[in-house]
């Protein structure tokens, strides 16, 4: 695989494309200005690491492997260019609550139950993480929080 191979692929601008927008379930986690460089410094990885790849491994690997090589790589370099503590928690957990979102409470009715994700935290316990999210209650503006354990 040459660099040129891999920039032109049509798994790594598909890559981009879907991490770079957003889908039906599923938002972007990368901000705007990093995702220029984002792009170059993870070509810049993903080719060094194929290039490192054994001739008896590439007949190993597949094409969900790669992919999921370049994800990874995607992800770490993303969390190694961004400014705050929130977009690298967005980063490295892009499904979950961000800063700005509604959640509404289960069987109550419309217009009320409803918080705004006002600030999250990213906590370690012992060898477990978790997640803080402090929430404003739209209604009263009373604040509470919550925190749920990661996947690691």
């Amino acid at each position: 695989m040459t660099k040129e191979t891999l920039v032109q692929g049509e798994m790594i601008e598909a890559a981009f494309n879907f991490w770079f927008s957003d889908q039906e379930h599923i938002r972007s986690p990368f901000p705007e200005y990093i995702r220029e460089p984002l792009k170059m410094k993870t070509l810049d990885k993903f080719f060094d690491w194929t290039s490192k790849i054994s001739e008896r491994a590439k007949k190993e690997i597949n094409d969900e492997i790669v992919a999921e090589k370049f994800e990874e790589i995607l992800f770490e370099t993303a969390a190694g260019l961004v400014m705050t503590e929130d977009e690298r928690i967005t980063i490295l957990y892009p499904f979950l609550p961000r800063i700005g979102d509604v959640a509404k409470a289960k069987d109550i009715p419309e217009g009320q139950g409803q918080s705004t994700v006002i600030d999250r935290a990213h906590l370690k316990k012992g060898d477990h993480a978790f997640l803080k999210v402090k929430f404003r209650t739209n209604e009263t503006g009373k604040e509470w929080e919550t925190e749920f354990e990661l996947p690691e």
